[in-house]
Order: structure tokens, then C-alpha cells, then sequence
């Protein structure tokens, strides 16, 4: 005698992710549509390490969209391309309740303007930049999704006045660090002295990305080596570059801690007296935690020419951007060089003021980005009122 049938879920939502942010932001949405809809739900998609974690079998290695840059992308481009047709037909053939397209716009928005005129509605997460360059891309994106999601609270005019829904759900930092670090444990628990000087140093989560900044990092942080002494190093970073990581952080010089574990870079982050961070999602993260930082980067020369021309802020941080004034150092491009990134450091280092400072900075920022409850249960409540509106809609 056969058991019951099992019912299946009454929803399907696919969800891509292309890089490693994205796919952070990707695992946490998953967490929380499970949370409010429980096994109701069917998830599938593309997506990294977290989303895997999370349950998703992704359909081929998100690595393989993991490119930023215009010079850094060409060599890629033709996978690029045949992964976007592949992935527009499966999604013709088999179409979602709703399809969630995380930040990576050369692929996410790729694929969406495959699917025009499919039927297929379109949630993208993570707004384009829209107020720092390229402002024709908000126009262009509301003909090919439905709804969005802001990570800040200035966004969501950009958007609407093309008659794009646009919602502000929060920054994804807010949860990344919720809770009560613990530096002083990260420290015994890897056998850092209490007293030492800690940098904490964030080169990027792509493969170019730390090839390219690595060697400038290190070289500054030899210099400081010289001016305190047992100097520490701590090194998070994570799955698709962590060989790389590893191999750097064996070439310093300096006693180093390589964290892969993305639930302890909170207590590292604690841990640090300052970071050295590439520009990024992470300024917030360290803002949330209260750690003195240096923003830093340098791109290609000529990925940075063109960069240059259509920029239209002052900030690389946002947490510069959002208070209109630099609190947190700024070293691009030919600014991006060891003896000034050391400098920049060793005042941080030396001077408690100017660490105070900027933590109190840190605290005006961070008053513009709250929000109620989770990002991810925020975004989760908006992809599930579009699939109820269209079933509602249907009938």
C-alpha cells in the first residue's frame, strides 16, 4: 500500500547570484523565505559557497561569473555569454513564480532582457549605482525587471520615477555583523598576544582583486612592521580565493591568521585595532563593528580611465558618501602605494583620537542606514507579496 502523495511546494522561486556578495546576500534570502513560508516553497538557482550551504544545488559554479572590470572581463566573455543563453532557455522552458536576480549585472541583467516578454516577474536585489555613474541604467533597468531592492535609503527616487517599484530593505552589513563581537576571544583562540597591534587586511573577494592589491597591502604592511613591534596580521577571506589568500598571506613576513570561516570575520573584524580594506560592501561592515579602517584600490589603468570619466561622487566609501566628508582615508589608483598606505595606518595606530574619531563618525552613518527587523526578511516580504499579487491577479 502506497503512502500519501507528498503535496507539491505551491511556490517556485528562482534565485542567481554572480558573486560572492551576492551570493551572501542570496543564502540569507533563501534563510529567510523559509522562514516565512516554509516548505510552501521550491528553491533553485545559481549561486556560491553560502547558497550551497543554505541548500541550493546551483546549476554550474557561480565562479565562473565572478568577474569585475572592463579589461578583466574580456578574456571571459564568451563562457559569460553561453552561460546567459543557457540559463535564459532553462528559465523559458521551465518558468518560475518569480525569478531573483542578485546585483552581477552583466549577468543578472543579461539574462532579464532574455526574458522579456516571457511573463516571468522579476525581482532584482541590490540597486545599481545609478547616483554615482551610468544614471541611463535606471531607465534601462525598469524595462526589464519588476521590482527592486535598495541597500540605501536615497535610492529608491532614482528608480520610481521610471516607474519602477523600488523598495529600501536595508544595508546587508546590518545583519552581516548583528550581534555582540568578541575580539578578546578571536584573539586567544588564535594565540594573538592581547597587547599586540592587530591590522586586519580586506583585499576583495575576486582572484584579480587580490592579485592586484595583495603585493601593495603587503609591502605596507612590512613598513609598519618596522614601527611596531609584533605587528599581527589577520587575513579574512573566502572559499573561490582562498588558496590564493593563504599563499599571500605565507609570502607577508608577518605573523598572520587567515580567516575562511564567514561567521568568525565579525569577531576578527573585533579583534583589529585598524583594517586596510578594499573599497566595498565592507567599509559598512567594519563601520557596524566600530574598526578603524584605510579605504584603498587600484584597478587596471585603463578599466580606471574609463572609470574616471563617467564617476560621479567624491566617495569611494560609503560611509564617506553618506556623511558628505571623509572620515575614513581614501588611497586610489596612484594614491594606492605602500609608504602611503602605511602612513595612513600608523597615525591610526598611533593616535587614539584619531581612532575615536572615526568610530564616532561611523555612528552618523550608520543612524541613516537603520532599519526594523532583517534585510533578508524585509526581502523576503516583497518577492512573496509579487508572487501573491500575481496569483491573486491570475485568478
Amino acid at each position: 500500500m502506497s503512502g500519501p502523495a507528498l503535496r507539491p511546494p505551491a511556490m517556485r522561486i528562482v534565485l542567481i547570484a554572480g558573486e560572492p556578495s551576492g551570493d551572501v546576500l542570496g543564502a540569507r534570502l533563501m534563510a529567510a523565505l523559509r522562514r516565512a513560508a516554509g516548505e510552501a516553497i521550491a528553491l533553485e538557482g545559481i549561486g556560491g559557497e553560502q547558497m550551497t550551504a543554505a541548500g541550493l544545488a546551483s546549476r554550474f559554479p557561480m565562479a565562473e561569473l565572478s568577474h569585475m572590470g572592463l579589461v578583466e572581463l574580456l578574456p571571459h566573455l564568451p563562457r559569460l555569454l553561453r552561460r546567459i543563453g543557457e540559463t535564459a532557455r532553462w528559465l523559458r522552458r521551465s518558468p518560475p513564480d518569480l525569478l531573483v536576480t542578485i546585483d552581477a549585472p552583466g549577468f543578472c541583467l543579461r539574462v532579464a532582457r532574455r526574458l522579456r516578454g516571457s511573463g516571468i516577474p522579476i525581482l532584482h536585489y541590490v540597486a545599481p549605482t545609478v547616483w554615482a555613474w551610468k544614471p541611463g541604467r535606471a531607465a534601462r533597468l525598469a524595462r526589464l525587471c519588476d521590482h527592486l531592492l535598495a541597500l540605501l535609503p536615497f535610492e529608491p527616487p532614482y528608480f520610481t520615477r521610471y516607474g519602477l517599484p523600488c523598495t529600501y530593505v536595508g544595508h546587508p552589513a546590518l545583519e552581516t555583523m548583528m550581534g555582540v563581537p568578541d575580539g578578546r576571544g578571536f584573539r586567544e583562540r588564535h594565540g594573538i598576544p592581547a597587547e599586540a597591534p592587530v591590522i586586519c587586511l580586506l583585499p576583495g573577494s575576486r582572484a584579480f582583486e587580490l592579485r592586484l592589491l595583495m603585493p601593495i597591502f603587503g609591502a605596507a604592511v612590512r613598513r609598519l612592521a618596522e614601527r611596531h613591534q609584533g605587528l599581527r596580521v589577520v587575513l579574512p577571506t573566502v572559499g573561490p580565493v582562498a588558496e590564493a589568500a593563504e599563499a599571500a598571506a605565507h609570502a607577508l613576513g608577518v605573523p598572520t591568521t587567515v580567516v575562511l570561516d564567514p561567521a568568525a570575520k565579525r569577531d576578527a573584524f573585533a579583534a583589529s585595532d585598524v583594517a586596510l580594506a578594499a573599497s566595498g560592501t565592507v567599509a559598512v561592515e567594519l563601520a557596524v563593528v566600530g574598526t578603524p579602517a584605510v579605504i584603498a584600490y587600484r584597478a587596471r589603468p585603463l578599466t580606471a580611465a574609463i572609470v574616471r570619466r563617467l564617476i560621479k561622487v567624491k566617495y569611494a566609501s560609503l560611509v564617506n558618501l553618506l556623511l558628505d566628508r571623509e572620515v575614513t582615508p581614501e588611497l586610489l589608483q596612484e594614491n594606492c602605494r605602500p609608504e602611503k598606505l602605511a602612513e595612513a595606518l600608523d597615525r591610526l595606530l598611533a593616535v587614539p583620537e584619531a581612532r575615536a574619531a572615526q568610530r564616532s563618525a561611523y555612528g552618523e552613518a550608520l543612524a541613516k542606514l537603520a532599519v526594523e527587523g532583517r534585510p533578508s526578511d524585509r526581502a523576503a516580504a516583497v518577492a512573496l507579496a509579487m508572487i501573491a499579487t500575481r496569483k491573486a491577479k491570475a485568478g
